[in-house]
């Protein structure tokens, strides 16, 4: 059974309440096409910060996406970063037309989490995971998998929400946080993972198979 809740990320409320007041204080005013633009930027505020049930997939040695989005990569890489060791990467480019609230793509123990100021370039721009702002949580499972998945901030995108801390026990498919106007989350796997992804494939936190945990 889904869990029932507002389908609003508590995080927009302020700015939906605040382009509300502001549109119904011109039509009070009597400025029809200013209170028509502020209608539209709050109806867009709205829709950046609804927050859909999703159905998650039953297994445990799955990884699941955590965020909305495209995949712009899918390699093996080294980033001492997170580790010194190869890793399955696999990226996730949000617009602003996505779903932006973020879940955790596998079940286990929060170890270490990271939050790094930078830039904010676009979050597609192949420096981004370099230079822009993060946040990295690093996650181990029941068989001690090591997984790490990044929070990167983008062009517009100015808060990045993590709400987890080191020691957590979370469960997959379940909201950590939310990275407001347009982002991107990176996720780094055992370099033996599966990926069950390619380029360009559109996925959906919580519901999408990104990779099998061998």
């Amino acid at each position: 059974m889904l869990e029932t809740k507002i389908p609003v990320a508590e995080e927009g409320y302020p700015f939906i309440f605040y382009a509300a007041f502001l549109s119904l204080v011109c039509a009070i005013l009597g400025y029809p096409v200013l209170t028509i633009a502020l209608l539209c930027a709050t109806t867009f505020v709205l829709m950046f910060f609804r927050d859909p049930e999703r159905i998650i997939p039953t297994g445990d040695e799955t990884v699941l996406s955590p965020a909305d989005g495209k995949v712009i990569v899918s390699e093996t890489v080294t980033d001492v970063r997170f580790s010194d060791q190869e890793r399955l990467k696999i990226s996730i480019f949000m617009n602003v037309f996505n779903v932006h609230v973020n879940r955790n793509p596998v079940s286990g123990i929060v170890r270490r989490v990271a939050y790094v100021p930078g830039a904010f370039l676009a979050a597609d721009n192949q420096n981004a995971h370099l230079k822009n702002e993060y946040c990295a949580v690093t996650v181990t499972d029941h068989k001690d998998n090591e997984i790490t998945f990044v929070q990167i901030a983008g062009l517009i995108a100015r808060r990045i929400v993590c709400r987890l801390e080191p020691g957590d026990s979370i469960t997959r498919g379940h909201r950590f946080g939310l990275i407001r106007f347009g982002s991107r989350v990176d996720v780094y796997l055992p370099a033996d993972s599966q990926p069950m992804v390619s380029l360009g494939d559109k996925v959906k936190a919580g519901e999408t198979v990104l990779a099998s945990l061998v």
